[in-house]
């Protein structure tokens, strides 16, 4: 079901937000790039009754699209996102170049466009965050807060992402997340 911006109300838009289901307005960044435009024409949400299967329309790219859910089956959600990627490709090109892959808005989600994220409650390795930063570097991971970039942690979860979208398959990259979660949590243990 398609569920447009126009027209939605405050207090649904604000539910789905807070279920880190749907992307909210005013991010700085985004509008100094001037992707804001007409906010909110032409913007919504396509979802599944679950809301394990979502895609984002004109948030940042045309299409966003996620596959989530609560757990660690990374295997089940990749496979959804395969599987909806190669329906949706069926009827949509995606933009692709030779050389860099994937064409997006954002410069850093070129290649495989790939951000496979966990958000996960690390609370000894977080006491220090330079270090969490410095061992999760290690794992080419990204730290980034709950509610994705620019953000802080609440309640101590972290969203923890694969820095690396260019030079692998995506398939690499959600390995390259599942490696070093299993990692850190293996440290975690341990500390």
């Amino acid at each position: 079901t398609y569920y447009p911006l126009t027209g939605m109300s405050k207090e649904v838009q604000q539910k789905l937000i807070d279920d880190h289901f749907l992307f909210k307005e005013g991010d700085r960044f985004l509008q100094a790039a001037n992707a804001c435009r007409y906010w909110p024409a032409g913007r919504g949400i396509y979802h599944n009754d679950n809301k394990t299967f979502l895609v984002w329309v004109n948030e940042e790219d045309h299409l966003r699209i996620i596959s989530m859910q609560m757990g660690g089956d990374l295997g089940q959600v990749f496979r959804r996102l395969t599987s909806a990627v190669n329906e949706i490709e069926k009827r949509i090109p995606f933009s692709h170049h030779d050389r860099l892959g994937f064409l997006t808005f954002c410069p850093t989600n070129l290649g495989t466009t790939v951000r496979a994220s966990v958000h996960i409650k690390l609370p000894k390795l977080a006491a220090n965050r330079e270090k969490l930063e410095e061992v999760a570097g290690k794992y080419n991971l990204q730290v980034r807060g709950t509610r994705g970039e620019h953000t802080e942690a609440e309640g101590g979860i972290y969203d923890i992402s694969n820095k690396r979208r260019m030079g692998l398959t995506e398939f690499q990259a959600v390995k390259e997340i599942q490696d070093g979660i299993l990692e850190l949590i293996k440290m975690e243990k341990e500390m």
